[in-house]
């Protein structure tokens, strides 16, 4: 369960990077609205790493929520902000997530 947990807190990582991105791209009202969304979704992503490292090894729990936060907010950006899609880009992406997979692998053993 604190997997999933750890997975969650990793996506609003991505959403708190995301709504910065979109506050810094807009003004006025609008922009305040990004900038609650990235204190709302900071305020999930921490208390839920907290829960996590409950039970989950700290080092890996961290690693694993960096990069969930890295590679989400990578494609975000490729997505939404138009960012390039390089191939060397993508090379490291995809090194990243099997790097996040090992550590799963190898904390549950």
């Amino acid at each position: 369960m604190n997997w999933i947990i750890l997975i969650i807190a990793g996506l609003f990582e991505v959403g708190f990077t995301t709504s910065l991105g979109k506050a810094k791209e807009t003004t006025g009202l609008t922009s305040y609205w990004w900038y609650g969304s990235f204190a709302v979704c900071l305020t999930a992503s921490m208390v839920l790493l907290i829960k996590a490292t409950q039970t989950l090894p700290l080092g890996t729990a961290y690693a694993v929520w960096t990069g969930i936060g890295a590679v989400g907010t990578v494609l975000m950006g490729i997505l939404f902000f138009n960012e390039p899609a390089t191939l060397w880009r993508l090379v490291f992406i995809t090194t990243l997530i099997g790097s996040i997979i090992g550590l799963k692998v190898v904390a549950s053993h």
